[in-house]
């Protein structure tokens, strides 16, 4: 077989290889909705972000040909202008908000965004395996990783490819030396060749590239991990306070309209309430019991108890394992505790005192330590309330339905891309605000309908030193 043959059968094996890459794929899909459409749109598909919830979005535009769709996920705006009826009317709903222009997705992109999207809103993506499913603990499979495999193999063959041209380049260096009768005429070796100074300049280029670009791309994630909702020390329920009972987020996150930080709630905000309300009524004493042994308040004589912070945990657990058994008493209308009441007192103030306690923290007296959720790094300059106070921006705008959480956790991406872009949309709320006055020309203009809305954009809300100084 010659040269120019070989040569044939690895470009037809690395172009067939490309092809079938570029075929619809979910995990390609998963990485275009990454890259283009997660700034604005959430990625459990099913709730709504910015732009809408995901989940059905084909099923909406089964009225008309696949290539409108294609159009509007391409470029809306020109869709809305040419008066295309599925476009106006999601205009008229979501309007003034702009749905951004993706020129460049191939319909197979698009394809592979449908599936990766679909598979989510259906709870197939990622598959879980057999143990997964038992435990409710789901992983990808290693099915999953097919189009990475694709890759590793494209990669050989131009790897193979690559040493085979440098042989033959070698050999016919050689014969021509030889030929020209060059007494130091000699073939290198591959080791020759891997250890020359060429070589190991492009590795060490490739390494600090490819490691300047995962430092990168890693501190640029570091802290917003969207949908985090870890176990907190105490199962307090957004959805009992801020939904059943309608208390204001700013009641208990007083900081939100007058700082910058929104601050926990100390345990002596709870208390305002659970001096009065002692079982809670979902977990009944287990985790009010926590508040109360936290800040030393004795529900049983309605007082803080003094030199609390000089007591044993023995003390405590005296305190508070008699007062667990009373309310049990009350709740079981029984006058005392039998073997297995004692068991669940005395469990019950186990988790108390592990809630409450770790290596560092050895007394269950002291705050609350509450797990972070929302961290935005030290560069990034935030202020919650030139937000909440004079931009007058709900709460759920950022941190999404908190009054149906019982599990708070991060709803929004809280990328730089997504902040940009909500300063871009969202409309300044100009009027009966003093803090406006002096935009002179802006009330002009709205005044005489020159100008129907001011975005944060127009105030200087896209100038890097607003958030980086």
């Amino acid at each position: 077989m010659s040269c120019k043959q070989v040569l044939k059968i690895l470009f037809a094996l690395v172009l067939s290889q490309v092809a079938l890459s570029a075929a619809p794929d979910i995990e390609l899909g998963k990485t275009s909705f990454k890259n283009n459409c997660a700034s604005c749109h959430n990625k459990n598909m099913k709730d709504a972000l910015t732009g809408p919830a995901l989940a059905g979005f084909v099923e909406r535009w089964a009225a008309y040909p696949k290539e409108d769709l294609y159009k509007w996920i391409r470029n809306s705006q020109a869709m809305i202008n040419a008066g295309h009826p599925k476009a106006t009317e999601l205009w008229a709903q979501y309007k003034p908000t702009v749905m951004t222009a993706f020129p460049n997705l191939t319909d197979d992109e698009i394809e592979s965004i449908v599936l990766y999207v679909n598979g989510v809103a259906a709870g197939t993506y990622p598959p879980k395996s057999a143990d997964s499913v038992a435990t409710g603990t789901g992983t990808p499979s290693s099915g999953g990783q097919a189009s990475s495999i694709w890759l590793y193999l494209i990669f050989g063959i131009l790897l193979a490819l690559a040493l085979f041209l440098w042989s033959l380049q070698n050999d016919l260096i050689y014969a021509k030396k030889t030929a020209e009768g060059d007494p130091s005429a000699s073939k290198k070796t591959i080791w020759e060749l891997l250890t020359s100074k060429s070589v190991i300049s492009f590795v060490l280029f490739a390494l600090v590239l490819f490691g300047g670009y995962a430092t990168v791309n890693n501190a640029i994630s570091l802290g917003r991990q969207q949908n985090y909702a870890p176990e907190q020390p105490i199962k307090f329920s957004h959805a009992t306070h801020a939904g059943l009972h309608k208390i204001d987020c700013n009641y208990c996150h007083d900081g939100a309209r007058r700082s910058k930080q929104s601050v926990i709630p100390p345990a002596s905000t709870c208390m305002n309430c659970h001096k009065a309300i002692k079982n809670g009524s979902k977990y009944g004493t287990a985790e009010l019991t926590k508040i109360y042994a936290s800040i030393g308040f004795d529900p049983m004589t309605d007082k803080y108890i003094s030199n609390y912070e000089s007591l044993s945990n023995e003390e405590i657990k005296a305190i508070y394992t008699k007062w667990i058994g009373e309310e049990y008493k009350k709740v079981n209308a029984v006058t005392t505790l039998s073997g297995d009441a004692q068991t669940q007192v005395d469990d019950q103030w186990a988790d108390i005192e592990s809630s409450l306690t770790h290596a560092s923290k050895p007394k269950v007296s002291g705050p609350i330590e509450w797990i972070r959720i929302h961290n935005l790094p030290d560069h990034v300059y935030f202020n919650h309330s030139q937000h909440v106070t004079i931009g007058k921006i709900e709460c759920q705008k950022c941190h999404g339905k908190v009054e149906e959480m019982d599990l708070l956790r991060q709803y929004s991406p809280l990328s730089m891309g997504w902040c940009i872009n909500c300063h871009r949309e969202t409309d300044v709320k100009f009027q009966d605000n003093a803090y406006y006055e002096t935009y002179k020309t802006y009330h002009l203009e709205l005044k005489d309908g020159t100008r129907t809305s001011v975005k944060v954009s127009d105030i200087g809300g896209l100038e890097c030193q607003k958030c980086h100084y």
